[in-house]
């Protein structure tokens, strides 16, 4: 047997008979001997899923010890090593492991999607071998192998059917689909669709719920269904999110800018004020690391860290923390039905009576709730029995169990089938208690099949036996002679049968599932003959069932609507449920919904793809694995920013390849929940909107506070110029620099970072993509307003000491060169009066940086209480600086008096009184306070 027969050949293995598919497959109803399979497992390998290759931890730390910021900071560490500034030098190389340090610890999180698919597959497997039934580990099932399942065993490999028994599959781990399907030896190919809806095939992973049957292996590992999801999932690489990309651009533009202006203030200091080489090496120095924001990346790891925190409290939880911001630029949201949209809890809406349609009221699998007819009437007496009868046989022909609320649950919640369960639960309403039901005698079940379309079970009734049965409405319809009525059961005319079959058909363009239940006696048949049981019945009524919409996902959809976000319904539900649902909802409303099947997909190039998705109003039905990630792929292609959500297997690569994949918290497979990059705790579709907004507010916070360390730059920037052109004693050291940048700017900075949303920040469209994080307005506030406000603040400091020792403006500034070499007192006091003057100066950048345009005092001055905190963190950080003696000696730094303390504060609000005057004038001129527009100035 080659790779050819299983691959070429495996349409003949679906049709084939049970002798054909042995002999295409090599082997017999005896089983493979030990010998040969020994043989072919050698060949085929295992029956387990491959990881892929991963980067090493070690690679990954050196790829952050030597980033564009990390590598500036090398560059300045060698040249401070060769201006004898050990000290400056060891402080920079601490810094560049730290970063490095928090970035790997940001990424370590192991790749685990493939264990998880790993760890779905049985350890044991039962095969026929050498002629006999055992049991071998399930890694070494080869091709060929007959294996036997039965109900409860889990799936080993893909295998074709030979034998079946009642065998109905849970497939729900590959399809999402969580009701059982039928399984049959005898079935023939589906030539379109998905490969999992061929009755005659299981697949590994997959587990039989009822029955039993018998199957031959044709494919093992990688080349299994699941096999060729992992396959997707490993092809789709780690792509970086957009704020990543943008922190990569921004750091390459800082580098640019600040490599740029060393040079260039290096040629300036040398040639045109003819410093000596070492001199000027240290200001090209000074101005590379006054340009690198040190503190930029830990406070960006640090405010998204604690923005996740927030999330959770949305019930979002992010696995990787750069998602957060990707959230705030998702422009399509492309989600699932079941479980997002809806509340996964079949309901049965609506029970028809001969001649009465009656409401049923309460959703979900709590059994609360009355009956109510449609007409607004009330029901007599014997309307109420054929209620009762009809709930009741509903209650009986089921499998289903309801489990009340315990330590695990905090819901109602059932076993079993959610069809069966939503009828179980209407039976509950109706008086009849499952545990009451569970305890009448069952005598014969004749299970559900896909070809009858019915399930009937036979109870002992107090010596007669009855017989109920359910199924699709029109096969059961179609077997029924006789309708119960409130005088007892009468013949069923040709007009009541068709008045059956259209509410049926209104029910159906509701989109709602129905089942007819239907009951005769049988005394005396023989119950394994299925055709006469299931015959001559008397129609007790029909079931109409639905899976509730969330109650709060129309809100969370006018919302997204509202923020420019495109919500497109993916699901594997029929399209005419998928349109109900989607129409109740309000994610469409008008007459031409492109309802787009995965049939119709196969048949689509990309090109067209694309096209069709242009449409206002597109849903996606009947899709399978490979669809989902086209579709992602397809909106990604057009610009879009694509936001997936997952439950199932099948979801992985989807997941993995759209920009966020968000998998389902509850419902959600190890394997989604391990592929995507955020979890909702609640399933919830609102939630995903509330994460937007999470994600939008973070965006602008990265702005703020990388607005905040921009100002510092500068203002510890230009106290070099009154080095070079003024010929003054440097007034800043780097030392002092690196002690704002990574020490009293970082606990305001991570406070800014978690400002909450501004108001309105929902009515904006989403950022466009690619825009970057410093923007004109950024560098405009930074390099020509607020930064050289925080400079004078800080030079005048500086002047301020030695205007103490003596020095007047009618000296000249180079007269502060006679006040004694750079390590007396009065030029170590003057030093950390500079650094003080920035300090106080970010004080008032604080509160000038919390809003864009709308004035502080109208969203409240001391809201945000962790900024009140690290502005006294920073206070106190400063006063050890100047106080604390070892500090002292290893920063250059001197006592201040309370003189020059009050001096020094009294000019704290001024960044904050100047932004808000500017704030001012910006609203006089263009009109009250919005949210900064797409593609905008910041300011």
């Amino acid at each position: 047997m080659t790779d050819e027969i299983i691959t070429v050949e495996l349409d003949k293995v679906c049709a084939g008979s049970p002798d054909e598919v042995y002999r295409l497959l090599g082997t017999s109803r005896y089983g493979l001997t030990q010998a040969e399979a020994e043989q072919r497992l050698e060949k085929y390998g295992p029956n387990v899923l491959e990881a892929a290759a991963r980067t090493p931890l070690w690679k990954k730390f050196l790829g952050h010890l030597f980033n564009t910021f990390a590598n500036l900071l090398w560059v300045a560490a060698i040249l401070s090593l060769l201006s004898d500034q050990a000290a400056l030098a060891a402080a920079v190389v601490v810094i560049n492991l730290l970063n490095a340090s928090l970035a790997l610890f940001q990424e370590f999180r192991a790749e685990k999607a493939i264990e998880a698919l790993a760890n779905l597959l049985p350890a044991k497997a039962k095969v026929v071998r050498d002629g006999e039934l055992r049991e071998i580990p399930a890694s070494t099932l080869v091709p060929g192998d007959v294996i036997s399942v039965e109900e409860g065993d889990a799936i080993s490999a893909d295998s074709r059917l030979v034998g079946a028994a009642n065998l109905r599959v849970n497939n729900s781990s590959l399809t999402g689909e969580a009701e059982p399907v039928a399984r049959r030896a005898d079935a023939s190919c589906i030539s379109e669709g998905s490969v999992t809806d061929n009755e005659s095939f299981i697949f590994t992973g997959t587990s039989a719920a009822l029955g039993s049957g018998r199957a031959v292996v044709f494919a093992t590992g990688m080349r299994t269904e699941f096999g060729k999801i992992a396959t997707l999932t490993q092809s789709v690489g780690e792509r970086p999110s957009p704020l990543q990309r943008n922190v990569a651009r921004l750091s390459r533009y800082i580098a640019l800018i600040a490599v740029g202006l060393g040079i260039l203030f290096f040629l300036m200091g040398f040639f045109l004020v003819h410093l000596t080489i070492l001199d000027a090496s240290i200001l090209a120095i000074g101005i590379i690391v006054a340009n690198v924001p040190e503190g930029l990346l830990p406070t960006l790891t640090m405010a998204l860290s604690v923005a996740t925190q927030r999330m959770a409290d949305r019930h979002v939880l992010i696995k990787k923390l750069a998602s957060v911001e990707t959230l705030g630029s998702v422009t399509t949201i492309c989600t699932d039905k079941t479980g997002t949209l809806t509340q996964n809890e079949m309901t049965v809406r609506e029970v028809y009576l001969p001649g009465r349609r009656v409401e049923v009221e309460g959703v979900g699998y709590e059994p609360l709730g009355g009956f109510v007819p449609t007409d607004k009437g009330t029901l007599s007496a014997e309307e109420q029995t054929l209620l009762d009868a009809c709930l009741l046989g509903g209650g009986l022909c089921n499998n289903s169990q309801l489990r009340a609320p315990d330590e695990d649950h905090e819901k109602w919640y059932i076993l079993g089938d959610p069809t069966e369960a939503a009828m179980l639960v209407a039976a509950a309403k109706g008086g009849h208690k499952p545990e009451e039901l569970f305890e009448r005698k069952r005598v014969w079940e004749n299970p559900f099949d896909s070809s009858r379309k019915r399930m009937s079970v036979m109870y002992d009734e107090g010596g007669t036996e009855v017989a109920y049965v359910k199924g699709a409405p029109r096969e059961i319809v179609e077997r029924c002679t006789r309708v119960m009525t409130p005088e007892g059961p009468r013949e069923l005319s040709a007009e009541e049968r068709e008045r059956v079959l259209t509410a049926n058909d209104d029910y159906a363009l509701e989109a709602l599932r129905v089942i007819a239940v239907a009951m005769r006696e049988v005394d005396g048949a023989d119950y394994r003959d299925v055709e006469a049981i299931e015959n001559d019945l008397t129609l007790l009524g029909l079931e109409a069932m639905q899976d509730p919409p969330r109650a709060e996902v129309a809100d969370a959809i006018v919302l997204a609507h509202k923020a420019g976000i495109r919500v497109i319904m993916i699901t594997g539900d029929y399209g005419l449920t998928a349109e109900s649902i989607a129409r109740k909802i309000g994610l469409v409303s008008g007459p031409d919904v492109q309802v787009i099947t995965g049939n119709d997909l196969e048949h689509l190039n990309d090109d067209e793809l694309r096209e069709r998705l242009r449409e206002p109003e597109v849903l996606f039905a009947r899709v399978v694995p490979e669809h989902k990630m086209r579709i992602a792929q397809a909106l990604q292609a057009v610009g879009e920013t694509v936001a997936m959500t997952g439950d199932g297997v099948n979801d992985a690569p989807a997941l993995k390849a759209a920009d966020i994949g968000i998998a389902m918290g509850i419902a959600g497979t190890d394997v989604a929940r391990e592929s995507a990059d955020m979890i909702l705790t609640d399933d919830n579709f609102a939630s995903i909107v509330g994460g937007v907004e999470e994600g939008r507010a973070i965006f602008d916070n990265i702005r703020r506070f990388l607005t905040y360390f921009q100002t510092s730059n500068v203002a510890e920037m230009i106290p070099f110029l009154f080095f070079v052109f003024g010929h003054v004693p440097l007034p800043l050291t780097l030392l002092q620099i690196l002690t704002i940048d990574l020490l009293t700017d970082q606990v305001p900075a991570i406070a800014l970072g978690l400002e909450k949303p501004e108001p309105g920040i929902m009515l904006r469209p989403p950022r466009k993509i690619g825009e970057p994080l410093l923007n004109t307005g950024m560098v405009l506030k930074a390099y020509l307003f607020l930064g050289p406000l925080a400079a004078a603040i800080g030079m005048f400091g500086f002047f301020y000491r030695y205007w103490e020792a003596g020095w007047r403006f009618s000296d000249g500034i180079a007269a502060t060169a006679h006040f004694g070499p750079t390590n007396s007192t009065v030029y170590l006091a003057a030093t950390t009066m500079t650094l003080t003057g920035i300090v106080m100066a970010q004080v008032g950048n604080g509160f000038a940086l919390r809003t864009h345009r709308e004035t502080l005092f109208k969203i409240g001055l001391f809201s945000n209480r962790l900024l009140m905190i690290g502005i006294a963190a920073e206070l106190i950080i400063q006063a050890a600086l100047v106080y604390v003696p070892w500090l002292q000696h290893i920063l250059g730094t001197a006592p201040l008096t309370g003189t020059e303390w009050l001096v020094l504060a009294a000019f704290a609000p001024t960044l904050f009184v100047a932004d808000e005057i500017r704030k001012f004038i910006v609203r006089s001129r263009f009109g009250p306070a919005h949210p900064t527009p797409t593609g905008g100035k910041a300011g």
